[in-house]
């Protein structure tokens, strides 16, 4: 079982470069159509200096490019077979493109138990930076775990 002693527990950074092909593959696994994300003329047009990632592929291009994908279940004796994804939220301070290579630093931000211990939520904060050193987004994902 996951305690509070977690908290603050940081993971092995990911760096990830956000690349046309799959980006593309991604994009049609979801069936997005948006010429914004799909071609470089409308993503100019739109104000952006390439093709924008959508909101949500940054967490697909973490797990993708981390050598460990799971670590934090691995690092905090969390069983996947007891793991429901609960929450998954998305800051953005900056567009991220095609071509950025982003760094992804993660941390435990909260852990708390549910039905009299029954159940842990779990929150991972990720910090988002670019090859710049600019953070362009932060995300969060809850998970919960049936103790």
């Amino acid at each position: 079982m996951v305690d509070r002693s977690a908290i603050g527990r940081s993971f092995t950074p990911v760096t990830a470069r956000v690349e046309p092909g799959r980006l593309r593959y991604f994009l049609n696994t979801l069936g997005e159509q948006n010429p914004v994300y799909r071609d470089e003329t409308a993503a100019r047009a739109a104000g952006y200096s390439a093709m924008p990632a959508p909101p949500t592929y940054l967490f697909c291009l973490e797990l993708m490019d981390a050598e460990r994908p799971f670590e934090f279940l691995t690092e905090l004796n969390i069983d996947l077979a007891r793991v429901l994804h609960g929450e998954q939220r998305f800051s953005y301070h900056a567009p991220v493109v095609v071509g950025d290579t982003l760094t992804f630093q993660s941390r435990v931000a909260d852990v708390t138990d549910k039905k009299g211990g029954a159940m842990t939520m779990v929150v991972v904060e990720t910090a988002v930076t670019n090859q710049h050193g600019a953070h362009v987004a932060d995300t969060a994902r809850t998970i919960v775990v049936r103790n």
